[in-house]
């Protein structure tokens, strides 16, 4: 009895944030390093947002997924400053897999836990216009940046039209979006999925953006987890280095969905079980909350 009781209690603490959240779009990126018995659990999380009431739209990397499969045809990924150089051959095994094959992974597992999932990426309806990344903008280090670095066909949102996100929501699907963008002469480039996120996020004005990833969230300098922070002292903690590596460009993807006019921006391990629910539904959260 007490165990039904607890869940009882579970159910009403998830109430008032139900009742906040109803309606609103939440974009969620997934990451390309979570899988298996994640995807598994985050697709019924999903879905059960669908079902109370909120409008979430997926975003999901692939980096991970992109250099097994290279691997496997024994082409080896060349790399600069930690990001991966994107030339045709490299392109054309990222749009197999982005969409041929991790996109159709995630909706697939939506809509086999009962809702309404489509896959798209940035061609359809011009749903992601983009132009070739400069290198230089993305490596904080620059000492050792050969002076012809060239990513190839890596790019940078330039403009997100949501139409077609907001009419598959309005007819009841739930977006699932794969970080394809094009220029206007039609050459496809590979964008971050963290940015391709954030700028969905704030084209749409959503309430939230999580991104989930396969680490706790935002640390102090003693490791231990900050539950929430402001735009200010997250600045603050980039400055002095507490804030570093691979978490920086995913903070100021956060810093940028706020000034698109995202309330708040969650950065949470995917790995966790229920990760989703119980950062948005329950009161203490599992990660580090991102505020103006």
């Amino acid at each position: 009895m007490d165990e039904l009781i607890q869940k009882a209690q579970t159910l009403i603490e998830a109430l008032p944030y139900i009742r906040e959240f109803y309606g609103k779009t939440i974009v969620v990126k997934y990451g390309g390093s979570i899988g298996g018995e994640e995807l598994f659990n985050f697709a019924s999380d999903i879905v059960l947002m669908r079902y109370v009431g909120m409008n979430p739209v997926v975003v999901h990397g692939g980096g991970p997924q992109i250099g097994n499969f290279m691997s496997r045809l024994g082409i080896e990924s060349e790399f600069i400053a930690g990001l991966r150089v994107t030339d045709e051959l490299t392109m054309e095994i990222t749009l197999m897999v982005l969409i041929g094959k991790v996109n159709t992974e995630i909706v697939t597992a939506i809509n086999t836990h009962g809702s309404r999932a489509v896959g798209i990426s940035g061609n359809a309806a011009t749903t992601i216009m983009a132009k070739k990344i400069d290198i230089s903008k993305v490596v904080s280090d620059k000492k050792d940046l050969p002076k012809d670095a060239d990513l190839g066909m890596v790019g940078e949102v330039e403009k997100i039209s949501p139409e077609l996100i907001n009419t598959l929501q309005a007819s009841g699907f739930i977006p699932v979006i794969a970080p394809i963008g094009f220029d206007e002469g039609g050459k496809s480039y590979n964008i971050n999925a963290d940015h391709v996120a954030g700028k969905i996020a704030g084209a749409l004005q959503a309430e939230k953006l999580v991104l989930l990833t396969d680490v706790a969230g935002i640390t102090d300098g003693g490791n231990k987890l900050i539950s929430s922070l402001s735009k200010r002292t997250a600045m603050e903690l980039i400055d002095s280095g507490v804030i570093s590596s691979g978490m920086i460009p995913k903070v100021g993807c956060a810093l940028d969905a706020l000034q698109y006019g995202v309330r708040k921006v969650h950065i949470i391990d995917g790995r966790v079980e229920r990760a989703l629910i119980l950062e948005i539904f329950t009161d203490s959260g599992i990660g580090t909350e991102i505020v103006l």
